[in-house]
């Protein structure tokens, strides 16, 4: 967000929100095992503005989370830790399981957001990229994800809140930018993301985050005959197994980072 005279807003403290998308699955590795994602990456770059009083930054988000949990579990501990940012996502999990109820899914989103509001946090909030331009049988999804693309613009009216729009970049239709499990960001893809954030709250842009990626030879028909088989038994099927289970993969995991500490980037 930007203030009166065009300036962006400093932001001291960051307390991120969400499911596997914020915890960074399928970035690379930091040295203490967790994955980096975007959400450190915009760490790294707000506390690099900040380099004599420091900035302290949070991360709450757990892998396999459905808006209720991320509501109940997340937002409000986010709320008692008064950071001056917070980034909101979740909702795409319940849209993925069969007989989502999309509403009590908007319910929930907006509850957290107007709570996080409610401190004087500036929030940040994402419409999902259109998984139908690059997965096969994902058409079924689109109804709800446009529902709810259409509802975080509308909590947008708060001048409080920003959108970043993954929607409409057709960047993201490339599969480099998703790890082999399809349904994860690569490092490249959070990059991206990170520098779409930045851009949200008004920084100038370090790059072009919508721009395509250099052109390759396509895969050949067997080598994607190969890829789709290794997916199918090394992502699908475990993937449907928790499903049928009542299992999640976030289950009995805590936050990379359960407090607002000092972030040197």
């Amino acid at each position: 967000m930007e203030n009166t005279e065009n300036t962006p807003t400093a932001f001291r403290s960051y307390v991120a929100v969400g499911d596997s998308f914020t915890e960074g699955m399928c970035d690379d590795l930091l040295p203490d095992g967790h994955y980096r994602g975007w959400a450190d990456r915009l760490a790294a770059r707000l506390a690099a503005e900040h380099p004599a009083d420091g900035f302290r930054y949070a991360n709450l988000a757990v892998r396999g989370k459905l808006i209720g949990q991320i509501h109940d579990e997340q937002v409000e501990r986010a709320a008692g830790l008064g950071a001056e940012l917070v980034t909101l996502a979740g909702g795409l999990n319940d849209v993925l399981r069969p007989r989502c109820d999309i509403a009590r899914v908007e319910e929930l989103l907006g509850s957290a957001a107007t709570r996080l509001r409610a401190t004087g946090a500036t929030v940040v909030m994402f419409s999902s990229t259109d998984p139908t331009r690059r997965m096969a049988g994902s058409a079924r999804l689109l109804p709800a994800i446009l529902r709810m693309k259409d509802f975080v613009h509308e909590l947008a009216q708060d001048p409080g809140i920003a959108v970043v729009d993954l929607y409409s970049a057709p960047c993201f239709d490339d599969r480099r930018l998703w790890a082999e499990d399809r349904l994860h960001l690569s490092p490249e893809g959070h990059r991206r993301v990170a520098e779409a954030v930045l851009e949200s709250l008004g920084r100038p842009a370090g790059f072009d985050w919508r721009a395509p990626l250099q052109a390759t030879a396509p895969p050949t028909r067997s080598e994607k005959l190969a890829a789709d088989a290794r997916w199918v038994r090394t992502h699908l099927g475990p993937w449907i197994g928790r499903r049928l289970t009542g299992r999640s993969s976030g289950d009995g995991r805590a936050p990379k980072r359960a407090e607002l500490e000092p972030y040197e980037g």
